[in-house]
């Protein structure tokens, strides 16, 4: 019974990844004629993809992943508000803020991850 235990468990970790991977995926998809958005929407998922390998590898921890996650959160957060005002566009301006912040926590990332 132990077994069987365990491989429903694996099971269905498989199959939650599987659909975390999906959504994340059509998070991805680039909307056309819109560069500012599809680029900051890029570099939002790459960070994500670096967290997650960090915290697989071991050289970052659970809560310094669970913050960098949250500023990344913020971020879109911001981006999905400024579209907004915009009709689903982002102005220089707010391009240039949200670049700013995604470099600054990029740069946390680098850091944490060779510590």
């Amino acid at each position: 019974m132990n077994a069987m235990s365990r491989l429903a468990t694996l099971g269905l970790a498989l199959g939650l990844a599987l659909s975390a991977g999906a959504s994340v995926a059509q998070d991805a998809t680039p909307v056309p004629g819109h560069p500012r958005v599809n680029e900051v929407n890029q570099r939002l998922d790459n960070q994500q993809n670096r967290i997650a390998n960090g915290e697989a590898n071991g050289t970052m921890n659970g809560k310094q992943a669970a913050r960098d996650e949250k500023q990344d959160a913020n971020i879109a957060q911001r981006e999905s508000r400024d579209e907004a005002k915009n009709g689903g566009h982002l102005t220089k301006k707010e391009d240039h803020n949200l670049n700013r912040s995604l470099n600054h926590d990029s740069k946390r990332i680098h850091n944490q991850k060779t510590k």
